[in-house]
């Protein structure tokens, strides 16, 4: 108890995100390895429209407490529901780009509003 009132607010946030990625059944972003499926859950903490090989692309930046990875829908100006703030589920093949890990056009469930 009187760790958690010593907490940040940040160390507090991404023990809740570890907690609901474990609860919800989900990988750990510092988890996930090249070329691996996963299922991650987490946060957006940035959306950003930043064009590819001149093609539109939304990308967004997922933290779930230990990591975070680049979500990234090619041909997108903009997705109803992603915006920072918002946590998701989302589903597809790990790239790594950088050294970052890095979901293409993931398949995704917007989480509910109100129970942060």
């Amino acid at each position: 108890m009187l760790g958690r009132l010593s907490s940040s607010q940040e160390e507090l946030h991404s023990e809740e995100l570890q907690e609901e990625s474990r609860a919800v059944g989900c990988t750990r972003i510092k988890d996930c390895s090249d070329r691996q499926i996963v299922s991650v859950t987490g946060t957006l903490r940035t959306v950003t429209l930043r064009p590819r090989a001149g093609v539109p692309a939304l990308e967004a930046e997922l933290f779930d407490g230990s990591a975070a990875l680049d979500v990234v829908w090619l041909g997108r100006r903009s997705i109803t529901g992603i915006e920072p703030g918002r946590r998701i589920i989302a589903s597809g093949r790990i790239s790594m780009n950088h050294g970052r890990p890095v979901l293409f056009n993931p398949k995704y469930e917007l989480r509910p509003v109100g129970q942060e």
